[in-house]
């Protein structure tokens, strides 16, 4: 008898694309849906905004925390960025499989994390016991809003979650996707982070972060509520999260341009610390030049070489923001 296949794509390099899929292959195995699991690492940037339908060959295909397809192969999709329509033929489109009886389709942007979307959902209406999952829930949904207690647990990342948080957000491709959703479907997510080779692994990276940390409390400019950081005149791999809001905690806003071997990166930011309210929908700004994200966060991918765009882009946004 032929295995039925089931195929996830999920964001990729993100602690909560990550958690989705489990949440997702976990909800697969409950109504035994599957016994044969592909997963695919999902990425925005140029040429990568959209998941491609020729990886949606399986018997079953989801995306998950990720911009939505109409794909006619695609059967599942649960996704909470409000950006996740590209077009309003795309939105159309979800409109009528969300309508359907034995619905499969579920977006909600005012959800913290995907993997609660699923784990809700999952419970809600398929009547997947979410007392296994619960730890795995609360870090995706903590980290994902940014929802720590400050900014310096953020920053600092001595919990072994966010160390493992850390790893995934530089090595969470494919093959990683591979590995860890059975590690984390069969083990507690706070075993799994403290597993040697995620200790190993996270230990070069911490030391790039910590790095990093110092590069921005160079380099970082405030004005008018807005600090705007250009880091782009070096080839930077491992840029944080969160690291200007430690810096200057009553900045309102951050935009921080960082350069890697594939792509100009402009990520910006509401300071969930601030004292002052924030007046901006973050990821309308982000879509209008082909990113996505939240109201309170997003980011823009442009070519690596396109430098001088991105530096007059990230000036440009934070002139806006500081309106």
């Amino acid at each position: 008898m032929t295995e039925r296949r089931v195929v996830v794509a999920t964001h990729g390099h993100c602690f909560d694309g990550l958690c989705s899929a489990v949440m997702f292959t976990r909800l697969m195995k409950h109504l035994g849906a599957g016994e044969a699991f592909a997963y695919h690492s999902c990425g925005y940037g140029p040429g990568q905004n959209g998941v491609d339908p020729k990886l949606l060959d399986g018997d079953t295909n989801a995306i998950l925390d990720f911009r939505f397809s109409a794909a006619k192969s695609l059967t599942w999709y649960f996704d909470h960025h409000v950006s996740a329509f590209a077009t309003p033929e795309d939105r159309a489109a979800y409109d009528a499989r969300a309508a359907e009886s034995d619905r499969r389709f579920f977006h909600d942007g005012a959800y913290s994390s995907c993997t609660k979307l699923i784990a809700d959902i999952g419970a809600a209406r398929f009547g997947l016991d979410p007392k296994p999952t619960e730890e795995l829930v609360r870090w995706a949904d903590m980290i994902d809003s940014a929802a720590f207690p400050n900014a310096e647990m953020a920053v600092e990342r001595r919990e072994p979650e966010l160390q493992l948080m850390t790893v995934v957000e530089h090595t969470g491709d494919d093959a990683f996707l591979t590995r860890f959703v059975p590690r984390l479907l069969e083990a507690p997510l706070a075993e799994v982070a403290r597993a040697p080779d995620v200790v190993a692994a996270y230990e070069p990276l911490g030391r790039a972060h910590h790095a990093f940390i110092d590069l921005v409390r160079e380099r970082a400019v405030e004005k008018d509520g807005v600090v705007l950081v250009d880091l782009s005149d070096r080839i930077i791999e491992v840029a944080g999260k969160f690291v200007t809001y430690a810096l200057h905690p009553k900045s309102a806003y951050s935009v921080l341009l960082s350069r890697s071997k594939s792509k100009c990166k402009i990520s910006i930011g509401y300071n969930p610390w601030s004292p002052v309210p924030r007046r901006h929908d973050i990821a309308k700004i982000c879509e209008r030049h082909g990113g996505g994200g939240h109201p309170v966060v997003g980011a823009i991918s442009l070519a690596a070489n396109a430098v001088d765009q991105a530096k007059a882009l990230s000036a440009s946004i934070a002139a806006e923001l500081a309106t």
